[in-house]
């Protein structure tokens, strides 16, 4: 069977982009560069993207391309004769289940778009809110429905195929999103400090908190950033086109 291509360039930029750009990154990256310094974390992290993430992004998307499979199967198709590269599957293969704790959290922000829109948060302050929270993670069967809810709407887009769901999908979805994002923050109450808070290094803080625990953080953050190493990256290289360029690829995702 035919493998599949994705539609266009910007299809597989904003596929690639949207498995990067996770739920975990969403949260995990404010509160980090706040902890670490603001703009001189975000300094040190573009570094690491750039000599780190960029080659095993490259190597990771010349893998899925040459097999033309996921990683459960790449190693096996591409390896030498006699050698155990296969091996490396199961990292991938293991950290792919793993991802599926990330259901949950989707169920949870189903969950809370739906209440909001119900009217559930209206007056209420953040300890409100919070104890709302600490009570739905005791409400097993409601926590049940919404994750399983979110995995038949994966499936259903998966089925679909890469052109008319995947891709169809992130489409919209990453182009709306990031622009609401975008233009939501910056009419926040105090954008301004917040902005100059990421754009201004100040390595006085920076120093304070131990520079060899910002350069470990901003290392770490560039590798979680681009989903690479658990073969997420492999499976989308491999239904990429000869004639495209990977490094190309792989720096316009990281952009």
């Amino acid at each position: 069977m035919k493998r599949e291509k994705f539609g266009s360039r910007l299809g597989f930029i904003l596929v690639s982009a949207g498995c990067a750009i996770g739920i975990g990154n969403v949260w995990k990256f404010p509160y980090l560069c706040g902890q670490m310094g603001g703009a001189a974390f975000i300094l040190i992290y573009l570094v690491f993207l750039l000599i780190m993430g960029v080659p095993v992004m490259i190597c990771e998307f010349a893998i899925g391309r040459g097999s033309h499979f996921s990683v459960a199967a790449a190693f096996e198709k591409l390896e030498p004769e006699g050698t155990r590269w296969h091996i490396s599957k199961w990292i991938g293969i293991l950290g792919s289940y793993l991802l599926m704790i990330y259901t949950s959290v989707g169920g949870w922000m189903m969950y809370y778009c739906f209440r909001s829109i119900r009217g559930d948060f209206v007056g209420n302050s953040a300890e409100e809110v919070g104890a709302k929270f600490t009570k739905m993670l005791a409400d097993a069967p409601n926590m049940a429905f919404w994750t399983i809810l979110i995995c038949v709407i994966g499936f259903a887009i998966c089925w679909f195929g890469i052109q008319n769901g995947i891709e169809k999908v992130s489409k919209v979805m990453m182009s709306v999103l990031m622009v609401i994002l975008a233009v939501h923050s910056v009419f926040l109450k105090g954008a301004g400090a917040g902005i100059r808070f990421y754009l201004i290094p100040d390595f006085r803080k920076m120093a304070e908190i131990g520079i060899g625990s910002v350069i470990f953080g901003a290392m770490s953050q560039a590798f979680f950033t681009l989903s690479i190493g658990i073969g997420a990256m492999m499976i989308f290289g491999s239904y990429l086109e000869r004639n495209r360029s990977l490094a190309g690829e792989a720096l316009s995702i990281t952009g």
